[in-house]
């Protein structure tokens, strides 16, 4: 990579390399914030590259008897603020390079919020639709023993993520516990409460979202009655997002699942639509005015979209038809970085993911200071202490877009970027 940062400009023009690896973005976007803070050349270069990646066999035996060898990996990006922390996914794409990037990610998502932990991401390279829950719970058990020593409440706590759920953590949980001889919940958070996982986990980043969007809102002069709001994605982070801004006020016009979206420009009842937990692939059985397409979501005119399903969804091809003046990714990298540059130069807000969706990493922390301290929080405590946090990393990133006149992503960079440089120049470099 060529040593001087990058421009948005340079990359919009060149679209073509679309849609990027999330090692690539990762690595554009620290590239980018760098040019805006004083830090040290060799702590940009150093935080381009992960501290550790582990790469595993994982065999597992399938109910018919036969034995099937799948690969699982565990990327783990930097840890001077903290212990890794991330997500594992079952996935058929999961690759070492794309765990290194969404890494990266968790490193900055930890600084942004402030919270003590570093960057990790890990996962099994398996459509985890071809499994039985048996196959599921012996693939996962076997997984924990494979990555048991780089895991841990003090080196590395993983989480749920695509293809994982609360269950899948517990496994993970149980299976570390028996060989370590003593129960350690802390050792992944996402767990069922009953077993030491925290109320108002799942619900999370979808809270987060929420919450940083009505900040948005406010900080652009909008009246939240009067605001109009699309969502793509209605599982967990989407659908908790999208309920709350019906709660508040906002008009949610329109939802989609993988089938398509509905709408309706005179608001639709959140509420009675099935997020993708309660009934799979059920939302154009909704009755709605209209049906549009998952890109044709994107494109509505709406005063806020919410990105909420995959990744590389806004693109250099599809920007300039975005209606929504304020764009808060709920997904993790909704938006390339060629689109971020014309979404830009248009004048249009985009929050980034790193802190609209960190509500997710936020009650993992509580979590795990919950495990450490075998005493649980209630829900009203949680969802306290996750707006507090909230508004808190809205502030910084807010003084640096009034600071600096950044974006919004600019300024959340230069916010964990900053921090992560002072820790390292704290701690210094092992000889």
């Amino acid at each position: 990579m060529s040593s001087t940062p990058p421009t948005q400009t340079a990359d919009a023009e060149s679209a073509d390399d679309e849609p990027n690896s999330a090692l690539l973005t990762a690595r554009r976007q620290l590239e980018r914030a760098a040019a805006h803070v004083d830090v040290d050349a060799g702590v940009v270069e150093r935080l381009k590259h992960p501290t550790k990646v582990q790469r595993v066999s994982v065999p597992l035996e399938r109910d018919d008897g036969s034995v099937e060898v799948f690969t699982g990996y565990r990327a783990q990006h930097d840890d001077v603020r903290g212990p890794y922390k991330g997500g594992l996914r079952y996935h058929p794409a999961v690759t070492a390079e794309e765990c290194i990037g969404l890494s990266m990610w968790m490193t900055w998502k930890c600084a942004v919020m402030d919270i003590p932990f570093g960057g990790g991401k890990g996962g099994i390279a398996v459509d985890p639709k071809s499994l039985s829950e048996a196959e599921t719970e012996r693939l996962t058990r076997r997984f924990a023993e494979e990555i048991r020593d780089v895991v841990g409440p003090k080196q590395d706590v993983p989480a749920p993520d695509m293809g994982t759920d609360a269950q899948t953590m517990a496994w993970f949980m149980d299976a570390y516990s028996m060989q370590q001889g003593e129960t350690t919940p802390g050792v992944v958070t996402g767990k069922p409460p009953v077993v030491g996982g925290s109320y108002g986990r799942e619900e999370a980043p979808g809270r987060s979202t929420a919450i940083i969007a009505r900040e948005a809102i406010e900080y652009d002069d909008r009246d939240l009655a009067e605001t109009t709001v699309a969502v793509q994605g209605f599982g967990s982070v989407g659908a908790n997002a999208a309920r709350l801004l019906d709660d508040w006020g906002a008009t949610v016009v329109a939802v989609s699942d993988v089938n398509g979206a509905i709408y309706d420009p005179d608001g639709l009842d959140t509420h009675a639509i099935p997020t993708h937990e309660e009934e799979p692939e059920a939302v154009l059985e909704h009755d709605a005015p209209e049906t549009v397409t998952n890109e044709e979501i994107l494109e509505l005119e709406v005063d806020v979209l919410i990105p909420a399903a995959v990744g590389n969804v806004i693109t250099a091809d599809n920007a300039d038809a975005i209606e929504a003046e304020i764009v808060v990714e709920g997904a993790n990298g909704p938006t390339t970085f060629a689109a971020d540059a014309i979404l830009e130069e248009r004048g249009v807000s985009v929050i980034p993911d790193i802190l609209a969706n960190a509500g997710g990493v936020t009650v993992s922390y509580f979590e795990w200071l919950q495990d450490i301290n075998r005493r649980q929080w209630s829900l009203e405590r949680v969802n306290e202490e996750l707006e507090t946090k909230m508004l808190a990393a809205w502030a910084d990133v807010r003084e640096q877009v009034e600071a600096k006149d950044l974006t919004w992503r600019d300024a959340a960079y230069v916010v964990a970027l900053s921090r992560i440089a002072e820790a390292k120049a704290v701690r210094g470099l092992w000889p």
